[in-house]
This record gives C-alpha cells, structure tokens and sequence, in this order.
C-alpha cells in the first residue's frame, strides 16, 4: 500500500484530482487541504500556467473545498482512473509529456551496458566491468558538448567502445523524446505499468519541469520514467516500446509553481531519493542529484522548445535519472529488476513524495479518458 502523501510546509502547489460526476479539476494546496480553482478563466493545468505568474494567479482565486489532502490521498489509493471515487490524477493536462535521456555520466554508463549487452541481464555485470575499467569516471565532470567532451570521444572511439549513448550524452545534442501521449500520466498512488515481455526494468526518479507554450519555466514536479531495460537494450529503434505503454509514466502529486520561496536554482541543486519495497521483502534505496547534470536544464528546455519545435499548451519535461540499479536481486549479476506489487516512493523536500505500485501494463487500468473525452467534459460544464 503506498505510503502517506507528504508535502513540504511552504510553497505554492497545483495539481488535478478527479471529482466523481463532474471530472478532471485544477486544484490547489491551502493548509493541509485542497481546493478546485477550476472556472472559466483557469479550465485547464495549461490555462494557468499560461499566465505571467501562475502563482499570483493561484493566491487570487477563490476555490470550493475539497476535503483534507490526506483525505484524498487515502480515496486514491489503488482508485486510480475509477471515476466514481475522488481521486489525485496526474498534475498536467494538455501539456505534451517529453523526456531527456542520458543526462548523467552514471545512468549513461548503465545504458551502454544495457546496449553492449544486448538486453541480456546475465551478461550486465562482465560488460560493466570492462566499461567501466575503460571510462572509470572519466565522464562525471564533463560538460556535454565542450572541446573536452570532443577529446573524450575520440579516445573512446579509438578504445572501440564508442555508442550512441555517449553520443547523446556528451555530445552537442541531448536526446529528447516523446515519453507519453496527453492526459496518459498516472498520479500518486496509482499503478505504474511494465510491458509483460519486460524482464529486466527499473523506476526512473526525476524532477519534471513545467513548461509554457513560450518555453518559459513555470514550476516542477516529480516523475518516475518507468523503463525496460531489456527492450531498449535490444535497440535503441525499441525506445517507443521501452518508455511508452499504459501506466508508464507517473508525475506528481503536485506541481510546485515558481514563486518567491522556490525556483530553478532550487532545482539545479535538489537530490531526490528513492525507496523500493517488494512483497518479497526486497528494499533498496537510491538517490538521484541535480547537482550531478551534464546539461543546465533550461539548455534541456532549449533543445526541447524553440523556433525548431512548438507545444502551443506547453510541455511536462522529464530531465533524466542518476539513478541506475546494479545490486542483485535475483540472480548474481542480473541486477536489479523489478516484481509485481512494488511500492516506489520518490521524495524530494521541496516537491514532497511521489509514491506508485508496480503492475503491468496489461492489468493497470486502462487509459480511456482522451483529449476528445476532456474537451468534451470541459464544454458540458461551461469550462470552453
């Protein structure tokens, strides 16, 4: 069972919740609890962070109550996208869900291994080994695409090692792609989906940035990047299928806006934690820190959004994990994976506690509630 939703004291957060016979609500955090601001000026996520200061915005608005916010959090478990409870729903609407990846020296070792061994977990650890003895940390400080990056490529080309991961990871180009449709993201304390061909996976802890039409950033909130592993070392070509299935991609339980107490220099240097906890008894935990980036995330946000590529209602952008599991969990040397019912908690002291329980893609609840569905629901209610 996921554990309490836990929210630092100060700060300005929004987010959605589902409201059983209305739909889909804009909401905000007030003492505890939680108010809809949804109305005809602010309908949507995006509406809102559309504004020159959201969080001003947020302060001047009314709100109906809701309830107490640990309330909610206890409807939501296992409620997820059952629309006859009250129940926390992913914190963006409109926005496109894109990610970068490879962003740290240490999770883009993990994915050469992944590509030098084809998906295969049993050969992981002698490839790591060998990689490893060749790039030790070599990598850690290097600012992607500087005439240091330029000279480590050569020496790694001619150690025969070079891949395309390192590429994006160190090269001039970052990797930005396409993680979930609109409105597909679960909320905090849904299911998060593995494809059931998968057989070597892991969470993905990040910071998410929220992203306006005009690539400013309006706030942040956390994000797990479910991955497979064993399909994307396969192929690359296999990314789609490795990042994009049902349930795959969580963010949450807020959106913490930019205001006085809180901005990118915050992120710039935030640490994320992370907690596994299986039916098993397996634990482990991890941390993940900004502070460790090959790229500034607004350089992240620039190759993302810009006069090459347009997101009129604006964009969620994963920034990527430094996160790679290596410990055992089964078999010597097949590393981590992870088994049905684990309960992931992300933490972070300014975003709070993003927490999901591990399904499949094929018995999670299914995505039903489209962009169609939404605009619908919005005109009914006197929303458009």
């Amino acid at each position: 069972m996921p554990a309490a939703l836990s929210l630092p004291r100060s700060g300005t957060f929004i987010g959605r919740v589902w409201r059983p016979g209305i739909g889909p609500a804009v909401v905000t955090v007030r003492d505890g609890a939680l108010y809809d601001i949804t109305c005809r000026e602010v309908p949507t996520v995006r509406d809102l962070l559309e504004s020159d200061d959201p969080a001003e915005r947020v302060h001047g608005l009314d709100g109906e109550p809701l309830g107490s916010l640990d309330e909610i959090a206890a409807s939501s478990r296992d409620h997820d996208r059952d629309t006859a409870c009250l129940h926390l729903l992913a914190p963006c609407d409109l926005q496109v869900i894109k990610a970068c990846g490879v962003t740290f020296a240490r999770s883009m070792i993990e994915r050469v291994i992944e590509e030098k061994a084809a998906g295969n977990p049993s050969l992981a650890a002698k490839v790591r080994d060998r990689v490893t003895a060749i790039i030790g940390d070599s990598l850690r400080d290097l600012k992607a695409g500087s005439p240091a990056a330029v000279a480590v490529k050569a020496a790694l080309v001619e150690e025969g090692i070079w891949s395309q991961y390192l590429e994006v990871g160190i090269g001039p180009d970052a990797e930005v792609f396409t993680k979930a449709p609109v409105l597909s993201s679960v909320g905090w304390g849904a299911s998060v989906g593995l494809h059931p061909i998968s057989k070597w996976n892991n969470p993905e802890p990040e910071i998410v940035l929220a992203v306006d039409s005009q690539g400013r950033v309006k706030g942040a909130t956390l994000g797990n990047d479910v991955n497979l592993r064993d399909v994307e070392g396969r192929s690359a070509l296999l990314l789609g299928k490795a990042k994009d299935n049902n349930a795959s991609s969580a963010l949450g339980p807020f959106i913490r806006l930019f205001d006085a107490t809180y901005g990118i220099d915050d992120i710039r240097t935030a640490d994320l934690d992370l907690a596994i906890r299986g039916t098993d008894g397996f634990a482990m935990s991890g941390k993940s820190t900004m502070r460790e980036i090959s790229r500034d995330p607004l350089d992240l946000v620039a190759q993302t959004i810009g006069r090459h590529h347009q997101y009129p209602d604006g964009l969620m952008l994963f920034m990527g994990t430094l996160f790679a599991p290596v410990e055992d969990r089964d078999m010597p040397g097949e590393g981590f994976t992870h088994k049905i019912d684990d309960v992931v908690t992300i933490s972070n002291p300014d975003l709070g506690t993003l927490t999901n329980t591990v399904a499949l893609s094929t018995t999670s609840p299914e995505w039903t509630f489209g962009l169609s569905a939404f605009m619908r629901n919005l005109a009914v209610r006197g929303l458009l």
